[in-house]
């Protein structure tokens, strides 16, 4: 359910939404893409693929406090190996990466695992800080938006039951003395080690410089990318902030956007003044670009790994 219902969820929201779509604006849509500055998109996926390469460097900075030095290589194609997990299962790559490394680097997997949490920590606190910027410059705009988007009761809601059964798993885990529990706080011992290892950096400056550049990167190549079309190429930077924040969001917290990022795109650039075909194409131009980009690099380096790591045979 938790891998199928957001697919099968985001492929329905397409289609009710697109089935309204007139003759006319499917026209649009068309010579909207036929017309498109695919240059500036090609430009907008480098500096994603560069930030990911960063991601990867940044990484080993977090595990060289246990005595762990993986290579740039091996860390990169985790992370590519990561963002394509995640196209699939929503949070799987970060259980991919620290997999990887454990079986490629010896690093053990709790401990690998607790750095990712970490690293994803400092990654929503950046977006919170995105999201911060966008309420100063669009307060009312976004908060229109969102508030459309997701009921503030029904997330109250969920988020009782979510801390109430928080609860009593911390409960369970105090009072149990049976092996099950044993084992669990075992792991999360390892797992503290990995996520408290952003304390005991010794590059803690270049850590924050390298977090600030790939999200500097990640709204840079989205900014380009607004180049490909006319209607966007002129958006005063408020707009482009906010559109970026929301599709960040449901970037991070579905399988990556599938049916849900364009979508949500143009949503927000129709508050805007954007027409709806201009913002869905746009939407689809950057979603696909970075879709493609994850899943050609993601099987290439499912095919890499064992090549690079594989040990010389002994005569």
């Amino acid at each position: 359910m938790q891998i199928l219902l957001p697919l099968v969820l985001g492929i329905a929201l397409v289609g009710y939404f697109y089935s309204k779509f007139t003759p006319e604006q499917w026209t649009e849509l068309v010579f909207h893409f036929e017309n498109a500055k695919y240059g500036f998109v090609l430009l907008a996926v480098f500096m994603s693929a560069t930030s990911h390469l960063i991601r990867a460097y940044r990484w080993r900075f977090m595990l060289e406090p246990m005595g762990y030095r993986p290579t740039l290589l091996n860390s990169f194609l985790a992370v590519s190996v990561a963002y394509l997990m995640n196209l699939f299962i929503p949070k799987s790559g970060e259980v991919s990466r620290a997999v990887a490394l454990t079986r490629y680097e010896e690093v053990p997997f709790e401990k690998g695992f607790g750095t990712v949490i970490s690293e994803r920590i400092v990654d929503l606190l950046f977006l919170l800080l995105f999201t911060g910027l966008a309420l100063l410059l669009k307060f009312q705009e976004l908060y229109d938006y969102i508030s459309a988007l997701i009921p503030f009761q029904k997330l109250m809601v969920l988020m009782g039951i979510g801390l109430g059964l928080l609860g009593l798993f911390f409960l369970f885990l105090k009072f149990s003395k049976g092996g099950l529990s044993t084992k669990i706080k075992s792991f999360a011992l390892g797992l503290k080690e990995g996520v408290f290892s952003v304390l005991k950096m010794k590059k803690k400056g270049l850590f924050i410089g390298y977090s600030f550049l790939i999200w500097g990167l990640y709204l840079l190549s989205f900014y380009t990318a607004t180049q490909a079309l006319e209607m966007t190429s002129n958006i005063d930077f408020g707009i482009v902030i906010i559109t970026f924040v929301v599709g960040s969001f449901t970037f991070a917290f579905t399988n990556s956007g599938v049916g849900y990022y364009p979508l949500a795109i143009a949503g927000i650039l129709l508050i805007f003044g954007i027409p709806e075909t201009v913002g869905t194409a746009f939407g689809w131009i950057v979603w696909t670009s970075n879709i493609l980009y994850i899943i050609l690099l993601g099987v290439l380096s499912f095919i890499l790994l064992p090549i690079v790591n594989k040990k010389p045979s002994q005569s």
